[in-house]
């Protein structure tokens, strides 16, 4: 469930884009006016808006954005600014092929997406940078988790609730069979298991191992795989249980101890504020006993702050 605020009676799109440019005019800009604007359209409408910005002044306002505001709270606006599958095949790009390669946040944004959007993303990746999302996955990783990224994008995967027990008892008991019942893993048999089962299907695994074992899934895979194979293949598990309990716990750690990692912050809080946000909000809560929306004001501030607050909304 989303937690994105829209007044109950719309500013027509090209009041706001004439309203955006006003406060661009002059010394220095009225952020709080393009916090108040933009922070407060759904997709569809900040579509319109920049339509109609172009249209009047003649220039992107994704790029105007990027020459009146500054910082973190520019990356973010920035981000927020671009649909949301545009907004995933950036992310990847970034993190593939900017200053700092960032492998898990690649990573997350994979293996926490349906398998039709993900094929979306990966045309969307083709058409704006020019080269196959699959091309820049093989030259920036390697290994057990190159292949589990390649066959998670290329894999088509059920997305309806549908669970064939009998399917879900063999794959638990394969699983077992070539991780912790032997010595060493094959990881071919939870690459293949995990990259084509349906996330129903998952959860279902993950019950009839605990069942038939008394031991988690999770265990299993933290015990018998390590680095980024180990951080792809819990992130689609975890995703399958509960995405909202998954998100809640990637913004619990980029918060936590000295410093914050704001790129995390920033990808979650824009990713999510349009899907599942008052779910990972509750989530945060059930497990870290604190308002998530008290841990951002604390861990941010100025315009930054204001802006990822009237993203994910206060608590009631």
């Amino acid at each position: 469930m989303a937690s994105l605020s829209v007044p109950p009676v719309l500013t027509p799109p090209r009041e706001d884009a004439i309203a955006l440019h006003k406060a661009f005019k002059g010394l220095g800009c009225d952020t709080t006016m393009v916090i108040n604007i933009l922070a407060h359209r759904d997709t569809a409408q900040r579509v319109l808006i920049q339509q109609e910005y172009k249209a009047i002044y003649h220039e992107d306002l994704y790029h105007r954005l990027a020459t009146e505001l500054s910082g973190n709270h520019k990356n973010a606006m920035l981000l927020w600014v671009l649909d949301p599958v545009g907004r995933d095949a950036t992310i990847l790009n970034q993190a593939l092929n900017g200053d700092i390669t960032d492998l898990r946040a690649a990573t997350e944004v994979i293996c926490s997406r349906t398998p039709s959007q993900l094929q979306i993303m990966k045309q969307t990746y083709r058409a704006r940078f020019g080269c196959y999302l699959e091309h820049d996955i093989t030259e920036r990783t390697y290994g057990d988790h190159q292949k589990l990224l390649l066959a998670y994008l290329g894999v088509p995967r059920n997305e309806g609730p549908e669970v064939d027990p009998s399917v879900v008892t063999d794959d638990a008991r394969e699983l077992y069979r070539t991780g912790e019942k032997r010595v060493g893993t094959d990881e071919r048999a939870f690459i293949r298991i995990f990259s084509e089962r349906s996330w129903a299907h998952l959860a279902s695994v993950a019950k009839a191992y605990q069942h038939m074992y008394a031991r988690s899934l999770e265990k299993a895979v933290k015990s018998e795989t390590a680095g980024n194979f180990q951080f792809g293949l819990l992130t689609i598990l975890r995703c399958a249980d509960t995405p909202a309990k998954y998100f809640a716990k990637v913004l619990h750690k980029a918060m936590k101890g000295l410093g914050t990692s704001n790129a995390a912050l920033i990808r979650v809080v824009v990713t999510r504020t349009e899907v599942d946000m008052k779910y990972i909000k509750v989530e945060y809560h059930n497990k870290y006993k604190g308002s998530l929306a008290e841990a951002i004001h604390s861990e941010t501030s100025g315009n930054y702050r204001t802006f990822l607050l009237s993203l994910v909304g206060q608590d009631r």
